[in-house]
């Protein structure tokens, strides 16, 4: 009997267990309710979607758990100090899905689309130059899984691409950066710069005035992270500037964004309510229920987030 634990609404939640369920026949998911305090006691693993940390003191014994989602940040957080390991979805469905949503959104910037949408709202025709894309210089934050799948894509389609991250990594026909010098080199040649990267202690509100000065005038960004990345005045005022012409937002520190939040109505802002990446439900569950049946075999867990890094 293996839990799912998770803060999601109980039909979201009850559409998990039953794909979960089918995907693994030999296993029982249940909901954390519905597990027996004595099953609780031995078991090993759960299945996570966001949970709520202090219902995982309800188990003694657990040795590691399965995100569906592939940030875990709050996770990393709240069991930084837990021998639980935390093993995050890792699917190559979700990086072609973000892939498609970079190429989307960096397009719709290359075509000077929120440009013409204010056009049409003052019934104004005006034609402006239009930039091939090997002319537009597209930098990533972050090459993981998501980040090199996004620079493959944008690559196909014609622009120069670039891309950073914390350690060295290459790839072929792709600019690649690292440390904080590499940072700055990629920053100052970025017309467009997308941010793929986790939430860490580090990252936390790396993307400040002083990394947007680094960047040419009039550039724009896209965050499909996470919100905590991005000092939101500090974003304002670069945008109030016009230093940073546009960006669109996918994530944030609170979800759903509040009404009351400027962001909606900023002219020079566009705000996504966190599509640019969902988890795929089949695919998650196939991949799930391979880790959790080779650990059945083997008694190996899968490869863990590192929890001083924090992914």
């Amino acid at each position: 009997m293996i839990p799912f634990i998770s803060q999601l609404p109980e039909p979201e939640q009850a559409t998990w267990i039953a794909a979960l369920n089918q995907a693994l026949p030999n296993e029982r998911i249940v909901h954390i309710s519905d597990m027996p305090a004595a099953k609780k006691l031995h078991c090993q693993l759960a299945i996570v979607a966001n949970p709520d940390i202090r219902q995982l003191t309800e188990f003694e014994n657990l040795l590691w758990l399965h995100s569906v989602w592939a940030g875990v940040e709050n996770l990393m957080i709240s069991l930084a100090d837990s021998a639980i390991e935390v093993v995050r979805l890792i699917d190559p469905i979700l990086s072609q899905t973000m892939a498609e949503a970079v190429l989307a959104w960096s397009l719709y910037l290359h075509r000077d689309m929120p440009l013409y949408a204010k056009q049409q709202q003052s019934q104004h025709w005006q034609q402006h130059p239009h930039l091939l894309a090997s002319d537009r210089r597209i930098g990533i934050l972050g090459l993981g899984e998501l980040g090199q799948a996004s620079a493959e894509q944008l690559k196909k389609n014609g622009f120069k691409v670039m891309g950073w991250s914390r350690t060295a990594k290459t790839m072929a026909n792709i600019a690649t950066y690292s440390g904080a010098d590499g940072l700055t080199e990629m920053l100052k040649q970025s017309d467009i710069l997308v941010c793929l990267l986790p939430l860490t202690s580090a990252t936390q509100g790396l993307i400040n005035k002083t990394l947007l000065m680094q960047l040419p005038k009039s550039s724009r960004i896209i965050n499909f992270a996470r919100g905590g990345i991005i000092n939101t005045p500090e974003l304002l005022h670069m945008l109030e500037l016009g230093h940073i012409s546009h960006a669109v937002l996918d994530v944030f520190d609170h979800e759903p964004l509040s009404v009351n939040s400027e962001l909606w109505q900023h002219p020079n802002i566009t705000v996504l309510p966190h599509i640019s990446a969902p988890t795929n439900l089949n695919s998650a569950c196939e991949i799930v229920a391979k880790n959790i049946t080779r650990f059945r075999i083997t008694g190996e867990i899968p490869q863990s987030v590192d929890k001083i890094n924090g992914y």
